[in-house]
């Protein structure tokens, strides 16, 4: 494991434990009802949803460039936000040279 992927891995563990107290203890109706609760936090949830897509839409053309499936990721990100690229960076930092971790080449 490489310095970016342990960055990547602690950002990525520290946002699941977050994410699950968060949940926990709002439980998951409150959680997302705050979410939409007061204009700052709407604006705030649809700023995270335009990024998000983005994100969604880059992640998608890399992976297929790739030949990864980007399917698994993109649940991810539907369900759990950031936790769905932060997962597929963490797997596509592990490429080097002609290769990537899991056998498939590399274009970029």
């Amino acid at each position: 494991m490489n310095c970016l992927q342990k960055l990547l891995a602690a950002v990525f563990i520290a946002f699941v434990a977050l994410t699950g107290y968060a949940v926990h203890y709002h439980g998951v109706c409150e959680f997302a009802h705050l979410a939409v609760a007061t204009p700052a936090n709407l604006t705030l949830t649809t700023d995270l949803a335009i990024s998000l897509s983005l994100v969604s839409a880059w992640l998608w053309r890399d992976a297929r460039t790739r030949g990864v499936s980007p399917w698994p990721y993109l649940l991810l990100t539907a369900v759990l936000g950031s936790v769905g690229p932060l997962a597929y960076l963490i797997g596509k930092s592990g490429c080097t040279g002609s290769k990537c971790s899991g056998g498939e080449r590399m274009v970029s």
